[in-house]
């Protein structure tokens, strides 16, 4: 991956450490409280250190992402074409990972750093959000495969509402109760399932 600084080369150790004391700081303190003099400090390493491979902390952030220390499993739905329940598993498993207040503070300080960096931006859509849309999608076409979900049931958008709900809450600071969950699937199956049964 691109730094945009050059140097000399690498320290392998030495990069592990901040990219961990990045991931770290980020989830525990946010976007705004992170420095580069607190990765560094963090991970044992001199600030100039950091600058000479990352131009920025948004940089060290993207590497994180590209990387693998942050968002390193993607919660993903089932296929099995019961499109319904397994749209519901997903979004109750996403519900209780973000239950976990580090889990909400890391998906907060992402995207405040998505939104000044487009590197972070960029990243966090391969990382997350584009691989999340796609295998909605595959599920949503699982669903019709198996007669559950209408032919021309709009899949994308439907994928687009259903993360959009979850982050609009992990980023509002709002719990999802077990009965908003419910209500999100419900009212989207409502409009895609076959005529005559459930999706």
């Amino acid at each position: 991956m691109t730094t945009g600084r050059r140097g000399r080369a690498r320290s392998e150790q030495a990069r592990h450490a901040i990219l961990e004391a990045t991931a770290t700081l980020l989830a525990a303190s946010g976007y705004e409280q992170l420095s580069v003099d607190r990765i560094a400090t963090t991970a044992g390493v001199g600030k100039q250190t950091v600058y000479r491979w990352w131009p920025s902390k948004s940089a060290v952030i993207a590497e994180c992402l590209f990387d693998g220390y942050v968002l390193a499993d993607l919660i993903e739905p089932a296929k099995t074409g019961d499109a319904r329940a397994d749209v519901r598993s997903w979004l109750l498993a996403l519900v209780d990972f973000l239950d976990d207040p580090k889990n909400a503070a890391l998906f907060r300080a992402l995207a405040a750093a998505a939104s000044e960096n487009r590197e972070v931006s960029d990243r966090l859509y391969e990382r997350f959000s584009g691989p999340l849309h796609t295998s909605l999608v595959e599920c949503l076409r699982a669903g019709i495969r198996a007669g559950r979900v209408r032919d021309d049931a709009p899949v994308y958008a439907v994928a687009d509402v259903l993360i959009g709900a979850v982050l609009h809450r992990a980023l509002a600071h709002i719990a999802i109760p077990l009965g908003t969950a419910d209500g999100v699937v419900d009212a989207l199956f409502s409009g895609i399932a076959t005529a005559g049964r459930e999706a």
